[in-house]
């Protein structure tokens, strides 16, 4: 079976639907660093917010683990890797938030300030109907990641063009403090590295979203 392409337009309609389910859902937004994920996911649940609907925003970041883990585990280099995240804590957050169970749950979110993560700082209320979820990983079927695509309702790969997204990676690695040179070989190190992982993942996705 083909995977469909959404517009913004149609995918916005497509997370009305989510949201007017019965139960919570959870959408998953996908794809590669530098994508466009975060921003695009902001956008989405603040207009949908802006409509009137129960909508609330978790992304993966949260999980990463802290620096001084990375450290002593040697991974600083590799930090967006998947072995950097705290995946077990990232399911078992999912789990909890596929059921509104009367009370808030807390989220935990990253400071790109300070390059850490920061927890239990998003509250889901419990009348919140649809949770927006966006990371690298949330289509990868290796280890404990594999468990996550079950958990979530629908799940869009963002797409963006390589060269473009690489750009927009560089100056990002710029605007937090990295040198040109050092921004450039993250971009086409490591983070390359993981975007190969992430786009082998894309037959896995509900839809294709290109911006």
């Amino acid at each position: 079976m083909s995977i469909q392409h959404l517009d913004e337009s149609t995918a916005h309609a497509r997370a009305v639907d989510l949201v007017r389910r019965e139960r919570r859902s959870l959408l998953g937004i996908a794809g590669p660093p530098g994508a466009g994920k975060s921003t695009y996911a902001e956008r989405l649940v603040r207009d949908l917010v802006a409509e009137g609907h129960p909508v609330a925003l978790v992304p993966m970041d949260g999980f990463h683990l802290a620096h001084a883990a990375l450290d002593e585990l040697e991974l600083v280099p590799v930090k967006g890797a998947p072995q950097t995240f705290d995946v077990d804590g990232y399911v078992a957050l999912l789990e909890r938030l596929r059921t509104p169970y009367g009370r808030t749950i807390w989220a935990p979110r990253f400071d790109r300030g300070i390059d850490e993560p920061i927890a239990a700082a998003l509250p889901i209320d419990d009348e919140i109907r649809l949770v927006v979820t966006e990371g690298n990983y949330l289509l990868l079927d290796q280890g404990p990641w594999a468990t996550i695509r079950a958990l979530l309702d629908e799940c869009w790969f963002l797409e963006l063009d390589p060269f473009v997204r690489r750009e927009r990676l560089t100056e990002r690695h710029v605007r937090h403090g990295r040198s040109a040179s050092e921004a450039q070989a993250r971009t086409t190190g490591s983070d390359e590295t993981n975007a190969r992982l992430i786009n082998s993942t894309r037959a896995r996705a509900d839809a294709v979203l290109r911006l």
